[in-house]
């Protein structure tokens, strides 16, 4: 699977090792084998191109998530959550070109430098978030080399310094890299990196205005992402009975917090976390059908927008940020197994149908 043109629409869908949502609180053991299995082929029997495979400081490591996956599927795509910083840059790039080799291509990787210092300090890191984001540039330099090199390279940095680095793997056809960040700090890496910027489900118009910005740092690099959303579709077969599984969600999502002894949800420290809380300050159901009520709750700790109705206004909604210039959408539903087969059955199709079906938009000035 090559780097995607600017124009082709890509689905990714949500893999993890064990059921487990807001509303489905984790028991058992960390990895469910057979959990895993049932929810990545159901992925890919549903038409989607990849799955993420998530990175946190307690859970299960994505790199070996991602090798079973493959191994468990044929065709699927694979977008490895990886937070730079623990692995040295050279080994990393050489771990992904091997699997990529592996899989017969299918490797992708979503560089996360991290938002929370709380959680990197589980793991011993507590540079502050502009030294992380200077890291990560440093790391994807020399990943990129080690990916593209014909020869032994020198590299030196504040964080890194490589001498005579090589790879003899190289990835079959290119691996894309998927960026995520709001800060200054963060955009500045994405101008000069990402092949895919992603977003979180915001508003339409904070879209619009974050796609301006990276792509106005990425024309100083000579570059032109693409752009990914993240959202939580929440599909039913009439207007009316979704949003009520919208507010039941809520209420679940509630029970669960505090069942756990959850208090109100900490001020995040990343910015894209401030973006959907700002979003949802403004209220619940913003534009056609995006629920924000769920990230209010949770103080928007990574995706939890959402997009509600049946599948073909669900798709509709889809289509206005396609409208913006996003191609990559990224989603994953609150039941995690049945909503990624209820989004392979309709959801894909719908959107599928309506966009071949409908003529060029302009979008107004």
């Amino acid at each position: 699977m090559s780097l995607l043109s600017q124009e082709a629409v890509e689905f990714i869908g949500y893999v993890a090792p064990r059921h487990a949502s807001e509303i489905h609180p984790a028991t058992g053991p960390a990895i469910d084998r057979g959990y895993l299995r049932l929810l990545a082929q159901a992925h890919e029997w549903g038409g989607f191109d990849r799955v993420l495979v998530a990175f946190h400081s307690t859970t299960p490591d994505s790199v070996l998530l991602a090798a079973q996956i493959a191994a468990d599927t044929q065709r699927l795509g694979l977008m490895i959550a990886h937070r730079p910083g623990f692995t040295a840059p050279t080994v990393a790039a050489r771990q992904f070109a091997t699997l990529d080799q592996l899989s017969g291509g299918r490797v992708a990787i979503h560089v996360i430098t991290g938002g929370d210092g709380r959680e990197l300090a589980q793991d011993g890191d507590h540079l502050t978030k502009d030294e992380r984001y200077a890291r990560t540039r440093e790391f994807l330099d020399i990943v990129r080399q080690s990916w593209s090199s014909t020869a032994p390279f020198d590299y030196a940095g504040t964080y890194y310094t490589v001498d005579r680095g090589f790879s003899e793997v190289k990835p079959v056809d290119g691996i894309p890299v998927y960026f995520g960040g709001a800060s200054a700090a963060a955009l500045e890496v994405a101008g000069r990196h990402a092949d895919t910027y992603a977003l979180w489900g915001e508003t339409q118009a904070q879209v619009r205005e974050l796609i301006g910005r990276v792509q106005e740092m990425a024309a100083r690099h000579g570059r032109r992402p693409r752009f990914s959303l993240s959202v939580r579709p929440i599909l039913a077969a009439t207007e009316e009975a979704a949003w009520a599984r919208a507010e039941e969600i809520l209420a679940r999502t509630r029970a669960v917090r505090a069942a756990k002894g959850l208090g109100p949800a900490a001020t995040p420290q990343n910015e894209g976390s401030r973006r959907l809380l700002a979003a949802a300050a403004t209220g619940s159901r913003l534009d056609k059908r995006l629920f924000t009520a769920i990230a209010a709750e949770t103080g928007a700790q990574g995706n939890s927008t959402a997009l509600v109705g049946t599948p073909e206004q669900v798709a509709d909604a889809l289509l206005d940020y396609h409208d913006l210039g996003v191609r990559t959408f990224l989603i994953r539903g609150f039941d995690p197994l049945e909503d990624a087969i209820q989004y392979g059955r309709d959801l894909l199709p719908a959107f599928k149908t309506a966009l071949a079906h409908r003529g060029p938009r302009v979008e107004a000035a």
